[in-house]
């Protein structure tokens, strides 16, 4: 088992806090690994086994406990009578109002509460109500460049840092895929498993949807536009040339449904010069790359647009709220904001010809702040500042501590 100490230290930072500790992200991502590493630390820390209960709700061990009162009377018997216990419920959302639950061990004992989940009922109104001010609510991704590189330097064999950006890029994050040196046909049967049951288990099931396959054609949709600003009412369009007619409400509704199933990230326009948000043609990034691939297959012509939602993933994982840069006429790729913190960034593959140059920089160039400007490329470049604009390659962005 690897560790992901960023994560286990961003949560243990709250440990023995009055707050529930939700840890929600795509299916496959590593969040149960990660919750063992928590009871791992915990038991470094001197906290007895006994007093750590785990239940994962994937397990057919626990597979009677569907409803919040079950799960209640089981934790109940098993709590410590004098002391703190610390309860880790791993794909909590398996268990119906699982938020009563949580929230009468809140109220009704000494515990301190982990929990895990893969869908939009870890962000539903439900937590609001019943948790209100008593959760902190952590993301989980899959693996980042640097996180890859410790599974690649672990099972096989690190090569340089270009070609390794490349094959994670057409490989994706999941930690599954890189636990042995699998061909890519290999590694997409893995992701292509975690596609169908999160399509078919936490939407079109849970959500009784009839048409699956109408959704299906908004992923394709979405998964060939990634990166491009499109609305709902361009999918509508694209379906009716195809003779399937769909509303616009629909569309939204698949894409909100998409995105509670965090298969889906959705990245708004922000105005720099109105600096303010806009409401209208926002973008879509993929959780992870191998999703485009392993559905859609691989197209050279793909590549920019991935490497531009690698580096979408990592300013998340960062912490950082992200939106599409709108100047004038212009469209900067990134704004992120973290606190009084704000970068600006355009993402290219390879910058070859002079217009090519001038577009990049040149987009960056009339922004009249202060902030930090990058241009990140994919090619072999001579590096430093272009009038005060860092160009880095993606791969030490990547892997950059510095922002």
């Amino acid at each position: 088992m690897i560790s992901r100490p960023t994560y286990v230290k961003k949560i243990m930072s709250y440990v023995d806090t009055p707050f529930v500790k939700i840890l929600s992200g795509v299916r496959r991502c590593g969040k149960s690994t990660i919750l063992k590493m928590i009871a791992e630390e915990l038991s470094k820390r001197g906290v007895p086994d006994e007093r750590i209960l785990i239940y994962n709700f994937d397990s057919l061990q626990f597979e009677d406990i569907k409803t919040a009162k079950l799960l209640y009377d089981a934790v109940k018997a098993r709590l410590s009578p004098d002391s703190r216990t610390y309860l880790l419920l791993d794909e909590i959302q398996e268990v119906k109002s699982w938020e009563k639950a949580v929230n009468s061990f809140m109220t009704d004992f000494n515990v301190d509460i982990y929990v895990t989940g893969s869908n939009s009922r870890m962000m539903s109104s439900e937590i609001s109500t019943y948790l209100t001010g008593r959760y902190i609510s952590i993301g989980v991704y899959p693996l980042s460049f640097a996180e890859y590189l410790l599974f690649r330097n672990e099972y096989t064999t690190v090569r340089d840092m270009s070609s390794e950006l490349a094959r994670y890029l057409r490989f994706g994050g999941f930690p599954a895929v890189h636990l042995r040196e699998y061909s890519l046909e290999e590694a997409y049967t893995v992701v292509k498993d975690i596609y169908n049951s999160t399509i078919f288990t936490d939407i079109v099931k849970r959500n009784q949807i009839r048409k699956a396959d109408q959704l299906e054609r908004i992923v394709r949709f979405a998964f060939d536009n990634v990166g491009r600003t499109f609305s709902a009412a361009s999918i509508a369009k694209y379906l009716k040339s195809e003779h399937r007619s769909i509303d616009n409400e629909t569309v939204y509704s698949y894409l909100k449904k998409l995105e509670s199933a965090f298969i889906l990230h959705r990245c708004s326009r922000y105005d720099i010069q109105g600096k303010e948000i806009l409401k209208t043609q926002e973008k879509f990034y993929l959780s992870d790359p191998a999703f485009r691939y392993s559905i859609l297959g691989y197209t050279p012509d793909s590549v920019a647009t991935m490497l531009e939602n690698l580096v979408y993933l990592e300013l998340l994982r960062r912490g950082y709220e992200i939106y599409v840069g709108k100047f004038g006429s212009s469209e900067i790729d990134f704004v992120a904001k973290k606190h009084e913190n704000k970068l600006y960034i355009q993402v290219s593959e390879r910058i070859e010809r002079e217009e090519t140059r001038l577009r990049e920089y040149g987009h960056l160039l009339g922004i009249a702040d202060n902030y930090p400007k990058y241009v990140l490329r994919a090619d072999e470049f001579a590096g430093g500042n272009f009038q005060g604009i860092k160009s880095m390659h993606i791969a030490d962005f990547l892997l950059s501590a510095e922002y």
